[in-house]
């Protein structure tokens, strides 16, 4: 790779805080914990430990300033073509918040309103049917963000409907939902933004064959006409449009499935979260801007300190879905090694994100991030008020929440090789007062923002997914293919299917 002259700035700070353990850092610095903290509204965010200095981030700020990022978040709210490959705005914050003054995003913002008005209606129109359960068929975006959110938000479930999920193509999954289901009492919901989506169309035979009419299938598209010729009725038709990239869809009528099941108010409380984290990034500057300093120290991770992952680690179990949501947000949009003007990136990109909910994942993984050979920097989430009657396990879920994240900055020594803890593993704490559709929304958009951030340091476009259509593309041709597989030109693919064709015994 090309030398970056930004990442060659940061290279003496990158040594010197490799050299320091962070134990002595935060030791070094008695205000650490306050000068590194940032809250908005119910998020507390603290990067005290980190393995950045004060030097260090004052550099990081730099790099944000020579990169633009202020006009980068503008350009963003304004509507302005910032997916350049499809020549596209990403709007998905007019989705929410109406912060944007140019005609763009104006536009997305009265559009917006107008289909969640109409989103309102149906959920009326579903409340007051005779329909028990609902399923939702999408994948990718149009399914993890509902997952989550109802995963999440499930202590403000009435109990009106059940909610399910179908996504994959695997017909065991649908054959398995479908035989706990009453066709007379079941509608589903059809999420693909193209209505091409091959996982959700061929999910959406299935039901219809099962159900016998389309009387209860309802569709998310931003090809309405696609889904009428499937014969899904114009009223039970809600709008998606192209500038709302799948993973940032749940703010839109992707939600129908949140909205019907915790009713409206909770949806537009969940919007308001994201709102108000949306307001933040636009307005606060970027020294004391929550999403530009998360992204910052997620550049310094990649770039300054090497590291080539992160875990996701979020204790309560109603965020055990965050990982998964992240992934999609962070590698779809960040896995990228071609930069906006069509050259090759000359630095490291997004690292791979995973992890799972504490504290089952300490008897599993955790041994490896305390004497494994690779440092994975983490995010540790936290809930201070929960929303049991149990506060001893509560106070013994957090305890272990701030154990971990000590043991793994501090370390300890043992006695012998094997039973020492080399400690300097950096995490970020991030704290929620309470798990509800405000915070969850404006967790979710801290998330959304960092990414747009550490998109326009690598000046890389955080809204395609051109890897994901070639395997659209070639899993389409090769469908075909499994009757006339001479046709195929790879030879393994080619001998693979002569194998998958071959009838095993019963």
């Amino acid at each position: 790779m090309r030398s970056v002259a930004w990442l060659e700035r940061l290279a003496p700070h990158a040594a010197r805080n490799l050299d320091l353990r962070l134990g002595d850092l935060i030791a070094s610095e008695p205000d650490r914990f306050s000068s590194t903290a940032l809250r908005v509204g119910p998020l507390m965010t603290s990067f005290a430990r980190q393995r950045i200095d004060a030097p260090a981030m004052a550099a990081l700020l730099e790099v944000a300033r020579e990169r633009r990022v202020e006009d980068a978040i503008t350009a963003l709210f304004e509507g302005e073509t910032v997916n350049r490959s499809e020549q596209r705005p990403a709007l998905h914050m007019a989705l929410r918040s109406d912060l944007g003054s140019g005609a763009t995003a104006r536009a997305a913002h009265a559009q917006a309103r107008e289909a969640q008005q109409a989103m309102a209606r149906l959920v009326d129109a579903l409340r007051a049917s005779e329909v028990t359960d609902l399923v939702n068929v999408g994948i990718g975006g149009s399914d993890l963000g509902p997952r989550l959110v109802l995963e999440a938000l499930r202590e403000l479930d009435p109990g009106r409907f059940r909610v399910h999920f179908l996504s994959t193509v695997d017909g065991h999954a649908a054959s398995q939902l479908l035989r706990q289901l009453d066709p007379a009492r079941t509608a589903a919901v059809l999420v693909s933004k193209t209505f091409t989506t091959q996982e959700t169309l061929l999910n959406a035979q299935v039901l219809r064959r099962w159900m016998g009419t389309t009387d209860r299938l309802y569709a998310v598209t931003a090809h309405g006409d696609r889904a009428l010729a499937h014969g899904i009725a114009p009223e039970r038709l809600l709008p998606m449009w192209d500038w709302v990239g799948g993973r940032y869809s749940l703010w839109s009528s992707v939600g129908l499935v949140v909205a019907a099941a915790l009713g409206m108010e909770s949806f537009e409380r969940l919007l308001a979260g994201a709102a108000q984290m949306d307001a933040h990034v636009r307005h606060a500057p970027i020294h004391s801007n929550l999403a530009v300093r998360h992204a910052l120290v997620a550049v310094w991770n990649r770039n300054a300190l090497g590291y080539d992952s992160q875990a996701v680690l979020p204790y309560d179990v109603r965020l055990a879905r965050l990982p998964a949501y992240l992934q999609q947000l962070v590698m779809e949009s960040l896995g990228k090694s071609v930069t906006q003007d069509g050259e090759q990136v000359p630095c490291a990109t997004g690292p791979v994100i995973w992890g799972g909910a504490g504290t089952d994942v300490q008897h599993s993984f955790f041994q490896s991030l305390h004497q494994g050979t690779d440092a994975v920097p983490m995010d540790f989430i936290g809930v201070v008020r929960p929303d049991h009657g149990e506060p001893l396990q509560h106070r013994v879920l957090l305890a272990n929440l701030l154990a971990q994240a000590e043991a793994f900055a501090n370390g300890a020594p043992g006695v012998d090789a094997q039973r020492a803890y080399p400690g300097n593993r950096p995490s970020t704490m991030i704290l929620l007062d309470a798990i509800t559709p405000e915070s969850l929304g404006a967790l979710i958009a801290l998330y959304e923002h960092s990414v747009f951030v550490q998109a326009a340091i690598w000046n890389i476009n955080p809204f395609d997914q051109w890897g994901v259509e070639l395997g659209k593309r070639l899993a389409a041709d090769l469908a075909a293919a499994f009757d006339a597989p001479d046709t195929v030109s790879d030879p393994v693919t080619r001998a693979l299917l002569g194998e998958l064709r071959r009838k095993p015994p019963a």
